[in-house]
């Protein structure tokens, strides 16, 4: 018994060092190998021998991962407070770099991208950061992948999600949206008087060419008062009479 014993404790231990040597990457994984502490090679995905005591693996996904910062204290260009979160799509394309030149790159993302948008955002006005969001997230997102780039770390991209402002801004935001609003409503109400007297100008400068054409303005004026039903009175008046008095009085003025 003691000789079969230790015929098989050789078997054993091979059998057991070749399961802990074993490793399987799923597609988005890759292992970053050391031997004795020095970086050697990055390996996988599919299945992977590690040297046990010799070499040491660290798993690193290569997925994209979805970074939320959260609410930031920025004060802008025209000095207004206000509260910015956004949101951080990012992905490791280099895992060497990812273990080896920073020790938690996630956080260290997490922590640039606050000061990254605390510090472009205040270059900016309000106004900009309410309409520009397109522009600033193109901003921030070409810093991040700039300087993560040396962490093996690619930014795809930037989205502000919410700015909070306080209750008095907003009520002066609502105040200054009224007041443009009015403003815009008198100018088209003043471009509206101006084309009807432009107009008015022309249909006057036809009529006083053909007399005839006042007659039948006159007649047709006539025609739309009596189609309604009001009290009111119309006396007609030939517009050749007029004419004709007009003509007697001209002589006796002179």
């Amino acid at each position: 018994m003691p000789a079969l014993f230790s015929g098989l404790f050789p078997l054993i231990v091979v059998v057991l060092l070749l399961a802990y040597s074993i490793r399987v990457l799923r597609e988005y994984e890759r292992a970053v190998v050391f031997m004795l502490g020095r970086f050697w090679k990055v390996k996988g995905p599919g299945l992977v021998l590690i040297v046990p005591f010799v070499q040491q693996m660290v798993r690193m996904d290569l997925r994209t991962r979805v970074l939320d910062v959260p609410p930031q204290d920025v004060i802008s260009k025209d000095n207004v407070s206000v509260k910015v979160n956004a949101v951080v799509y990012f992905r490791v394309i280099d895992p060497e770099k990812a273990v080896i030149q920073v020790e938690l790159f996630e956080a260290a993302t997490s922590q640039f991208a606050q000061t990254t948008l605390r510090s472009v955002l205040g270059q900016h006005d309000l106004d900009q950061m309410l309409s520009e969001r397109e522009k600033l997230n193109v901003e921030v997102q070409r810093i991040l992948d700039e300087r993560t780039d040396a962490w093996g770390i690619k930014v795809s991209n930037v989205e502000l999600k919410h700015i909070d402002l306080n209750e008095t801004m907003i009520r002066a935001i609502a105040k200054q949206a009224e007041a443009e609003r009015i403003r815009r409503a008198k100018i088209i109400n003043a471009e509206g008087e101006q084309q009807a007297a432009q107009k008015l100008v022309e249909a006057g400068q036809i009529l006083a060419a053909v007399p005839q054409a006042m007659q039948l303005r006159y007649l047709a004026t006539l025609h739309d008062i009596a189609s309604e039903r009001s009290s009111t009175i119309v006396f007609p008046f030939p517009t050749d009479l007029a004419e004709t008095l007009t003509a007697l009085a001209k002589p006796r003025a002179g």
